[in-house]
């Protein structure tokens, strides 16, 4: 065997033993950055009064407006959220109690005054309208990074953010049927660690739906915690957007625990 053909062979070697570099080329992988947007999504508590505009292709908008509040529990492990309608009066008293868990599937509970019943959200409905809007309970909540595998495609400006854009997708099946989701891909802020902008595939593998964070607010200035103060999604295929306008917000680590009950939930 020559000089020659023994170092030629000792590069290919090489180069097979080598994983391939991150888009990015800064050595972090597509989970490293969901981790910590995961971690940096997490306030102690907040309390929050929302409007949810429903706006349709015609211009036809609806109006809601909420109430909401969160706080973590199980040293972070749990974040539980309640969600009660304030207005229009034919939803008001309406509420959705959500225990969102780190790995263990998540509880969800909904009340409607005008049958004076709880139903309970299972997991594999988490692709259902949270209330009439193009916001799925999925959506709403953290999902479970273990369901899914990441894929870092490259480094991309959305607005005035420098982003790195990832695609997630579900490892089993059942993960795409409860999601309603054959696909999503993030840009993700490298400044603040949090979602700027979000498509969503169908299960037929076609853009389903599209997600625009913005005017984001320093909550926890220490821990670099932010939250946007306007959410708005488009159903891509026929044309209807919600926005979420969170008219005030704030951090707030002493949130009753009342709150988060199903008593208080169906409290007239």
């Amino acid at each position: 065997m020559t000089t020659r053909f023994t170092r030629a062979l000792f590069a290919l070697v090489l180069v097979a033993l080598v994983p391939p570099a991150e888009a990015g080329g800064a050595g972090i992988s597509a989970r490293d950055i969901m981790d910590k947007v995961t971690l940096a999504r997490k306030l102690d508590g907040s309390e929050a009064v929302v409007s949810m505009s429903i706006v349709h292709p015609t211009g036809q908008t609806r109006e809601r407006r909420l109430s909401m509040a969160t706080k973590l529990y199980d040293g972070g492990k749990t974040e539980k959220r309640i969600y009660r309608f304030l207005s229009p009066a034919d939803v008001a008293g309406t509420g959705v109690l959500v225990f969102d868990y780190e790995t263990d599937a998540d509880d969800v509970w909904i009340y409607l005054p005008a049958l004076r019943k709880t139903r309970r959200i299972v997991s594999s409905q988490g692709s259902e309208s949270f209330l009439g809007s193009e916001f799925s309970y999925a959506d709403l909540n953290v999902p479970k990074l273990d369901d899914f595998s990441y894929q870092l495609l490259r480094e991309e400006a959305f607005e005035s953010d420098k982003c790195w854009v990832i695609d997630v997708l579900p490892k089993a099946e059942q993960t795409a049927q409860s999601e309603g989701y054959s696909k999503k891909t993030y840009w993700i802020s490298q400044e603040k660690l949090v979602l700027r902008k979000g498509v969503y595939y169908g299960l037929d593998g076609r853009p389903l739906k599209q997600l625009e964070n913005h005017d984001f607010k320093l909550l926890d200035a220490e821990r670099k915690r932010y939250r946007p103060l306007r959410m708005e999604m488009t159903n891509t295929q026929n044309g209807r957007r919600s926005v979420f306008t969170s008219e005030q917000v704030v951090s707030a680590p002493e949130t009753k625990d009342d709150y988060f009950t199903q008593r208080y939930l169906e409290r007239p």
